[in-house]
């Protein structure tokens, strides 16, 4: 008995970890959580109206902007960032020493006496350095009002899951949005958007091949080059 408890241990030791090897999830830095259930309303008995219902938080003819927790909002996404920064460093540095051993009589190591010393040192240094970033990304993701804030503005976030057979790509967004540059149509544009996170990340063994292995890296942590 004590056999097979042993052998079963070493089989869930080993499926452990495997299963640290097998594709997760990306981690995210977005707001939590990504998605919400709307708050519950308090019960008003329904009127006598055939339209208007008294249990009803919007009337019949307001807009359908989004307010509340719960809401959805679509986001368009369109951002497009430039950046290039370039330097260059420059140094130079020269020194000179010159010692000599004057003649004086009655001192000790008359070999040394009457002796020229010369030393110098230079050194130069002339570093440059060249970035250029340039991002484009565009798209459609509809959110969900996950916090309201006192002052109205209202924290968003969502995620997109496309499930593709070489694996998954995961859309994220979340950010605070003003409810006075929300559209007719339930709509504003990302960069309209306060404090906005954007996420592309996606899964699979085209994106673990990119990535260096865990052994690999733990020795990485050990080398001095």
């Amino acid at each position: 008995m004590g056999e097979i408890m042993k052998n079963l241990a070493l089989i869930a030791s080993f499926a452990a970890l495997l299963s640290g090897c097998v594709t997760t999830t990306p981690t995210t830095a977005i707001h939590q959580p990504m998605s919400i259930r709307p708050e519950a309303r308090n019960y008003a008995p329904p009127s006598n109206g055939a339209i208007f219902n008294i249990a009803s938080a919007r009337p019949l003819f307001e807009d359908r902007r989004a307010r509340f927790v719960g809401d959805t909002i679509t986001i368009n996404i369109a951002e497009k960032v430039q950046a290039s920064k370039k330097s260059e460093n420059k140094s130079t540095r020269s020194q000179s020493v010159d010692v000599s051993v004057p003649t004086i009589v009655g001192l000790p190591f008359k070999g040394a006496q009457g002796t020229a010393l010369a030393a110098s040192d230079s050194n130069n240094f002339n570093g440059k350095g060249e970035n250029t970033s340039s991002n484009d990304f565009t798209g459609t993701i509809t959110v969900t009002v996950i916090e309201v804030y006192p002052n109205g503005n209202l924290l968003v976030s969502g995620e997109k899951q496309i499930g593709l057979k070489e694996g998954e790509e995961f859309i994220r967004f979340s950010g605070v949005i003003n409810p006075n540059t929300i559209t007719a149509a339930n709509t504003v544009t990302s960069t309209q958007v306060a404090d906005a996170r954007i996420e592309y990340k996606a899964n699979g063994f085209l994106d673990s091949a990119q990535v260096m292995g865990w052994l690999g890296r733990f020795f990485l942590t050990f080398m001095p080059f």
